[in-house]
């Protein structure tokens, strides 16, 4: 089993004659991987925040079992544990919940109040929890539901942690790079140890020495909690979020949903290749080089491969990317999820500017020849555009406005995903240009044709501007929710971003060659239109 059976790669696209569609890159097999903890079955359980489910991997067999699944009760799991009972216990980062789920899978919410709860486990039957954000507590939780036990509070940004076998509570703080340690019963915290590069992770091997990911540097590090002196145990890429150990085996996971096994030595091997998250926004530089923004990374796709050009954890990053356009070789517009503007200038010193913030839930974005910038704000239903410093509100009251595109007469199109049309936006108002689409998302102007990535139809359809015709190109593509599926909102994880929502881009190649964002197996479409 494979990522849930959220879309088959064995369906089959319907194609128009002269269409032909391949993937430029393989689906993924997780959507992130973030919380690891080993079951009482020895199967590792992978919780994926940004895919909303919970994963169980044998890593005997290489199965991969979906527990909880896209649209469950679980919602945006982080960090997991297991109570005596066998139990499951994840922290639901965005929704500020704990919920414990049976192994009959029924679930119950034990606490619905402890914003950013993040890194858990469990003790001699004692739960602990603590909230990674700005001010968080670490606390134990009552299994009866009843008021935290706070052990200490304002902390900046604590996460995934494990008691020791000296008995002490051991959790690592981003916020200042350091892991410290405290008694569960209570008492004053002690630093262990410093100078980390973002530690996200603390768990224990059969030694008694620590082993933390770090998330900034992508090292893996054995640490003597006596001492504090420290090795490298494996190199990776920076992004790493949490490890576990099977049978003295040590696994650790990434934010593209990469599982390693670190070997010893320096050696790793590879158990789940990453990959992409949820592609949203594709633009193509005037070189050729396709882009994916994929929220937490942006990639180039470069001799078959991707490749992370700037992520959260990046220097100057521009931060977590919906909308993207390249308007130079290695320079960008970018529309970002904490409802900001920027440009993006990649290279050894990579410059990331603010060009205009205050907006809710931007998405698409388009730049004209002039340098007018056009955006498209989901959260309160505007399309504006920005130039010289100045934000104009070009139409308002729209219906979840996503996809932008400037037609072949300047014209600013809008894709409008919740009345299921594209209409133009402008000073003269909004005119309807097409009708009866379902979620209408990407859009891309190639001469008179205008291209739809319609979520909704799963659908890529092509209408002629002029005689309006309209075509639908490919279908049963893997865009959107799998059937029966509701997906819950994704409310965002402050402070690194606003609610994450799916967007499926478009863009196209010198050659023709047009990209579309399959959010739903978490690839990028090649379609090729003959003529």
């Amino acid at each position: 089993m494979t990522r849930g059976a959220r879309y088959s790669t064995t369906t089959p696209f319907t194609l128009a004659d002269g269409v032909s569609v391949e993937r430029r890159t393989p689906p993924s097999r997780l959507f992130g991987a973030n919380g690891l903890r080993t079951g009482p079955d020895g199967r590792i359980y992978i919780a994926q925040v940004a895919g909303s489910q919970i994963s169980a991997l044998d890593v005997g067999t290489g199965e991969l079992e979906t527990i909880s699944a896209k649209g469950g009760d679980i919602v945006a799991p982080d960090d997991i544990a297991f109570d005596p009972a066998g139990n499951l216990i994840a922290t639901e980062y965005m929704d500020a919940r704990v919920s414990v789920r049976g192994a009959d899978g029924s679930s119950r919410v034990l606490r619905d109040d402890l914003p950013g709860a993040n890194g858990i486990t469990v003790h001699n039957g004692r739960l602990f929890v603590n909230e990674c954000r700005i001010g968080g507590r670490l606390m134990e939780l009552p299994l009866d539901g009843s008021a935290p036990i706070v052990l200490q509070d304002n902390l900046p940004m604590p996460n995934a942690m494990e008691v020791g076998p000296d008995g002490l509570l051991y959790y690592p703080v981003m916020g200042t790079s350091d892991i410290w340690r405290i008694d569960p019963d209570g008492g004053t915290p002690e630093r262990v140890v410093g100078d980390l590069a973002g530690p996200d992770s603390v768990k224990f091997d059969a030694a008694g020495f620590i082993v933390s990911t770090q998330a900034g540097s992508g090292q893996v590090l054995r640490i003597d909690p006596r001492t504090g002196d420290r090795e490298v145990l494996a190199q990776l890429a920076p992004g790493l979020d949490n490890c576990t150990f099977v049978d003295g085996r040590l696994f650790v996971s990434s934010f593209d949903g990469a599982i390693t096994e670190v070997l010893g030595g320096g050696e790793s091997t590879s158990v789940l290749p990453g990959g992409l998250l949820w592609p949203l926004d594709l633009t193509v530089g005037p070189d050729g080089t396709l882009y994916v923004a994929d929220g937490t990374f942006l990639y180039e796709h470069r001799d078959g491969a991707l490749q992370v050009i700037a992520s959260l954890f990046s220097l100057n990053t521009p931060g977590y990317l919906r909308g993207v356009t390249a308007t130079g070789v290695g320079e960008f517009v970018g529309s970002t999820s904490l409802g900001q503007i920027v440009t993006y200038k990649h290279g050894p010193e990579p410059e990331t500017a603010l060009v205009a913030d205050g907006f809710d839930q931007l998405y698409g974005v388009a730049v004209a020849a002039d340098g007018t910038i056009v955006t498209a704000d989901a959260g309160t239903g505007k399309v504006a555009s920005i130039r010289g410093g100045q934000t104009e509100v070009l139409a308002s009251g729209l219906q979840r406005p996503i996809g932008v595109a400037f037609g072949p007469d300047g014209a600013v199109l809008v894709s409008e995903s919740g009345a299921g049309r594209i209409v133009t936006a402008g000073r003269g108002g909004v005119d309807t240009v097409v009708d009866g689409l379902e979620t209408p998302h990407g859009i891309l102007v190639r001469g008179n044709q205008l291209l739809i990535v319609d979520v909704g139809l799963k659908a890529l359809i092509a209408v002629d501007l002029v005689t309006k015709a309209r075509q639908t190109l490919a279908a049963q593509l893997p865009l959107g929710a799998p059937e029966g599926v509701v997906p819950k909102p994704l409310k965002g994880t402050p402070p690194f971003s606003g609610p994450m929502g799916p967007f499926a881009g478009i863009a196209a190649g010198p050659d023709g060659t047009v990209y579309v964002s399959a959010d739903a197996e978490g690839s990028v479409l090649a379609v090729r239109i003959e003529g």
